[in-house]
């Protein structure tokens, strides 16, 4: 047909070279800018995937550089904490030297007095120096707050915690109570009724050692009971009287590794009639249990009747505890913290709110989501001389001149216990520290790292061009451009032919 109104094969290849020139200018587009999706309708599903990768991947890297501040804040820390303990060393070093009376002058106690002052001070201002961006690390600022400490609870500590609105109730669940090792002795009076040429001749042993103790004739309960109380330090056992004819021999301490050992050596001829070695009640401490009566002379007495104290069993906010003597700890993601409880409260089954988490905590976000799960939650006590020991030993504090513990007139025993707590407690905490850098914030981060890695892979393999293959479509463009144009031209110069009809 030669029609010249319409050339329908001019328009076909106009709409081919349409077609291909699109084609061509995406690829130029994709190998100019390096990605595949530069716009919504090149790829809608590619397009919402990418972005949600990038978005994931921007809060993954920050994830990473918050558990790296993490490990500086700790390092900080650690380093306040170093000092300290070597000054604690020292510190051990002049209890020590002072405690040697023979040939010590005064001048000289009230020298190393100077010097653990010093010390002392020296704690306290490595203790409220430590800083971050001007954030005190070891003066309690990252300590957690607490409310409503029950009266049963003797002292807690608060490792880590994590919880949603404004407080958490600390809940203990006694299910097993915590004892002592204990013994009734009984002599069969208030008073010691033997011949004046007998003896009453006792072995006592405990969890720290062991005393051989004799007794003459007329030496009353009381006088016994002093006797076995200055061997407490050594045997780890301490006595009082019990009723009008009774000695309750018991352990110092609460717990399964303590216990309590009495050996009748010579029973003075009190003989199998007169008094006894009876087991202490499991239901009260305080009572005999009158059918496990030993007598003074039997082959029983003579090779030591033995009872073990008991540790506590319990709960904290449902979780199981595990517990030495009194005290009970728990280590959860949720909740680490370590709470002893007063000895009525740890010899009564049965749920007291021991205390209110308020708030407080060294608090990190090591985790790409912020949620609960993604926090990590760490309490850093204050190390202050006022705060290092517990309640029942004293305070660091107490050595200082003039204080109860001072090394020129007070009590080097009692100073020497508050030392040991004081490096136990700094060790601890630094064992914590250390193992939160390590295990937290090192696997966090190799975590973290690897994860960035695979989201950055996969948003790759969505968004960005692949050059090879971009290449290979620009130079197919471009040669259909080309040919589109030939073609384009020839179809438009096809009409011509109708004039050699009309001659």
């Amino acid at each position: 047909m030669s029609r010249i109104n319409t050339n329908v094969q001019s328009q076909i290849a106009q709409r081919i070279l349409t077609t291909n020139q699109a084609s061509l200018a995406q690829s130029l587009e994709r190998l100019s800018t390096g990605v595949k999706i530069n716009r919504g309708k090149d790829d809608p599903a590619g397009l919402i995937a990418s972005n949600a990768l990038g978005s994931e991947l921007r809060a993954t890297n920050a994830a990473i550089q918050n558990a790296e501040r993490a490990d500086q804040v700790v390092n900080i820390a650690e380093g306040g904490l170093q000092e300290i303990s070597g000054l604690l060393t020292d510190l051990q070093g002049l209890l020590n030297s002072t405690a040697s009376k023979a040939g010590l002058s005064q001048d000289e106690k009230q020298a190393n007095q100077l010097q653990i002052d010093s010390i002392l001070q020296t704690i306290d201002r490595i203790s409220s120096s430590s800083s971050f961006q001007g954030i005190k690390l070891l003066n309690g600022n990252f300590d957690f707050k607490t409310s409503g400490v029950a009266t049963g609870v003797a002292d807690f500590r608060i490792n880590g915690a994590k919880f949603e609105g404004s407080s958490l109730n600390v809940n203990v669940n006694v299910t097993l109570s915590a004892q002592q090792a204990g013994l009734l002795v009984s002599v069969g009076g208030a008073t010691l009724d033997i011949a004046s040429n007998e003896s009453f001749v006792l072995e006592i042993s405990g969890s720290k050692g062991s005393r051989e103790l004799s007794f003459s004739d007329g030496t009353d309960l009381t006088t016994i009971a002093s006797t076995i109380n200055q061997y407490t330090e050594i045997t780890g056992v301490a006595a009082s009287v019990s009723g009008s004819t009774g000695l309750k021999v018991y352990s110092s301490a609460y717990g399964s590794n303590e216990f309590v050992n009495v050996k009748v050596l010579d029973d003075g001829g009190l003989g199998s009639s007169t008094g006894g070695i009876y087991q202490l009640s499991s239901q009260a401490f305080l009572s005999a249990d009158s059918a496990s009566r030993t007598a003074l002379d039997a082959n029983n007495a003579r090779n030591g009747i033995r009872d073990s104290g008991q540790d506590l069993r319990a709960t904290v906010n449902g979780v199981a505890a595990t517990a030495n003597g009194r005290t009970l700890r728990v280590n959860t993601d949720f909740l680490d913290t370590e709470i002893t409880l007063t000895s009525g409260t740890a010899r009564s089954l049965g749920t007291t709110t021991a205390f209110r988490i308020t708030g407080g905590g060294a608090e990190f976000q090591l985790a790409s989501k912020i949620d609960v799960a993604g926090r990590v939650s760490l309490g850093i006590r204050d190390v202050a001389a006022r705060k290092l020991g517990n309640s029942e030993i004293g305070y660091l504090s107490q050595l200082a001149s003039g204080k109860a513990n001072n090394v020129v007139a007070g009590d080097l025993d009692g100073a020497q216990k508050i030392v040991n707590e004081s490096i136990a407690q700094i060790s601890s905490l630094r064992g914590r520290l250390g193992a939160f850098q390590q295990n937290t914030i090192g696997a966090t981060i190799r975590n973290l790292n690897v994860a960035a890695e695979n989201t950055s892979a996969a948003q790759s393999v969505i968004r960005d061009a692949d050059f090879a293959a971009e290449t290979a479509k620009l130079t197919r463009a471009q040669i259909l451009v080309s040919g589109s144009t030939n073609i384009l031209s020839l179809a438009n110069s096809q009409p011509q032919t109708v004039l050699q009809l009309l001659g």
